[in-house]
């Protein structure tokens, strides 16, 4: 294989297949005489975050009989000046294409949220429509282009299993998730608005990050995740359970420097503390040579080494180090997934004041609360004696992560990454993430925040390997086997539905751009939305509403098919004679406010008590109606 730039395709000239020779990192293997091939010239045009491919065989080398050199010297011309004409052909018309895209692209830079969501919509089609169709509906010409490139990614490139791969730029990105992440101008308009002056980072240059990837776990094309992970799902998960189990357990590294016995109070679980090869250093203090440890350690992120730092949830003994670690290190981004207590547990102390506080010789003021329904964002005003600055850094705090298990669904946990993306600013140290071992759900979140960056670039995700690779930085990253079903599906949720968000002054034309019915499909975007929602939704299981299930309650629920799930019940707390503590109703959050909705049906002539004992309980003072009194099909005044 080769690939060459449009530059380099302004005049024709001849190319030998086969000359073992390498064009911009492919490499153009030497052809056996005995073997057949199909020869393809592929065309690829980006622009405007959307992908166009062209792709047309040119030639077909049957197996050789006798030696290739053999070759009559006219047939070998004609030949030559076949695929010459061909390419010339196909490159004008890509240099034509290409020239009326970039004039169009002048023209529409105020629509630029309508091609984000038409490329997002039309990625996210071919990915849904994968599962139901199939290639034997197409034409001739369409199998041998499908074929082409169900065997290669989608930069054009063979798929293989190697024994190593570099995580390497790719200048196609995919389409599916490159709108996942919120425009840079939107980035650029929150720093502006900083509540302390900017402080000065350098430029950290993306480099090359190996993960090594085994013949049994390759990387896995976007477009083909879902398969996948259905796949892995069938017979109870046992695919995913295989590739859990085959992760190595435990300690893989030394950690002589944790297990000091100056440095074990330090350490809050005795089997998750820092290996010595990749554990943050800090800075010895004056007369203490064992003041540098701390239980944390880099690790990379993608094409960015040390990008995150993994550590702990601060004790009381350890919070002076945990700021001296967020200072020394440029850091300006702390990402906090864990609550302070779970289950009557201590997991993390408070490192943090609600007003100022001084920590030896590091002074940390919150100058700013951002509260929304499933996180938190802090803003601290950080300076440190004798430096003669002053930094801003946030605290992105996940309050939504369940005491036991994982969350229900993924998108709170993806918007929350999309936040931290967009206000982390550029060029600063290390990301810090922790829980309160800093394991399962610091792993979670740097392998999804990892994945997403991979998949924007080169196409494919590698969550087998990048999971592996952390276990390598820290011990037992990602650490239940929920925890690593969970990633995939937050990254397919990702990849299917991409950021839906709409500034407040485009909504007027995006919901006309969404209500456009395209000519050839007879849909529309608003509608392959709503689709993609149905799908992505999980269907209640019997044991999701178990309580409203139960023989006592059935009188209670209006409808059998429309009831609320065990975790969202609000339980009826004012005692009434026998009656039971159920109603059919279903707690909901608002966009900053958790539980702040609760959503019921229309009371039964035999609930209506149980309604104001409802409305009491959880001191409601707005009722919302949204139907009519009809006596006929059970719905009643229920107010005097």
């Amino acid at each position: 294989a080769a690939e060459f730039p449009p530059s380099a395709l302004q005049e024709s000239h001849p190319f030998t297949v086969g000359d073992n020779k390498t064009y911009r990192g492919y490499w153009n293997a030497p052809l056996l005489p005995h073997k057949s091939y199909s020869i393809y010239f592929q065309a690829v045009s980006r622009a405007n975050g959307e992908i166009k491919i062209d792709c047309v065989r040119v030639a077909t080398k049957g197996g050789a009989t006798r030696k290739p050199n053999t070759e009559e010297p006219e047939k070998q011309t004609d030949h030559t000046v076949k695929i010459a004409g061909v390419i010339a052909g196909i490159l004008l018309f890509v240099i034509i294409f290409l020239g009326v895209v970039l004039l169009m692209k002048k023209r529409k830079l105020a629509k630029k949220r309508k091609e984000t969501l038409s490329s997002t919509r039309q990625e996210m089609t071919v990915m849904v429509n994968s599962m139901d169709k199939s290639y034997t509906e197409q034409g001739t010409n369409c199998d041998e282009a499908f074929s082409f490139v169900d065997t290669h990614n989608l930069n054009g490139r063979a798929i293989s299993s190697p024994s190593s791969f570099t995580m390497k730029s790719s200048t196609l990105k995919s389409s599916s998730v490159q709108n996942y992440y919120p425009d840079e101008n939107h980035t650029i308009a929150n720093e502006a608005n900083s509540l302390v002056q900017p402080h000065s980072y350098k430029k950290r240059e993306a480099v090359d990050v190996p993960y090594q990837t085994g013949q049994l776990h390759p990387a896995i094309r976007v477009a083909d995740l879902l398969q996948h992970i259905t796949q892995m799902k069938c017979s109870e998960g046992y695919g995913f359970k295989e590739e859990y189990e085959s992760f190595y357990e435990g300690q893989s590294a030394p950690w002589e420097c944790a297990k000091k016995d100056e440095n074990r109070v330090k350490n809050r679980y005795g089997n998750i503390i820092a290996y010595d090869h990749s554990r943050v250093r800090l800075q010895a203090l004056d007369g203490d040579p064992n003041s540098e440890y701390i239980n944390a350690n880099y690790v990379d992120g993608y094409h960015r080494p040390n990008y995150y730092i993994a550590t702990q949830g601060a004790m009381q003994e350890t919070v002076y180090d945990f700021w001296r670690m967020v200072w020394q290190e440029n850091t300006a981004s702390i990402i906090m997934v864990t609550n302070l207590v779970e289950v009557g547990r201590v997991k993390c102390c408070k490192y943090w004041p609600d007003d100022t506080e001084i920590y030896r010789d590091i002074k940390v003021t919150l100058i700013e609360t951002e509260l929304l329904a499933e996180y938190v964002i802090r803003t601290f005003a950080v300076e440190k004696r004798g430096a003669h600055e002053i930094r801003e850094i946030r605290q992105f705090h996940f309050t939504s992560w369940p005491d036991h298990g994982v969350p229900y669904h993924a998108t709170g946990l993806l918007g929350f990454v999309r936040r931290v993306k967009s206000k982390n600013p550029a060029g600063a140290g290390s990301i810090v993430v922790h829980c309160s071992a800093g394991a399962g759900r610091t792993g979670c979140f740097m392998v999804i925040d990892i994945m997403l960056d991979m998949a924007e670039r080169e196409g494919v995700v590698d969550i087998y390997n990048c999971v592996r690779e952390l276990r390598s930085r820290r011990v037992n990253m990602v650490q239940t086997e929920e925890q690593y079903v969970f990633i995939h599906d937050a990254i397919l949720e990702a990849c299917l539905c991409g950021d839906t968000t709409i500034p407040d002054s485009q909504l007027r034309s995006a919901y006309y751009e969404m209500n456009k019915l395209e000519p050839q499909t007879n849909s529309s975007q608003m509608k392959e939305e709503y689709r993609t929602l149905n799908m992505v939704t999980p269907t209640l299981r019997v044991e999701d509403c178990s309580i409203a299930l139960l023989p006592r309650n059935h009188e209670k629920n209006r409808c059998m098919d429309i009831l609320p799930p065990d975790r969202c019940l609000p339980f009826l707390i004012t005692i009434d004679g026998e009656s039971s503590n159920y109603i059919n109703a279903a707690l909901m959050d608002s966009y900053k406010q958790p539980s702040a909705f609760i959503v019921t049906q229309h009371p039964l002539p035999n609930t209506v008590k149980d309604f104001w004992r409802l409305v009491l309980d959880y001191h409601c003072t707005s009722v919302v109606m949204l139907n009519d009194v009809d006596p006929a099909q059970l719905c009643p005044q229920y107010w005097p």
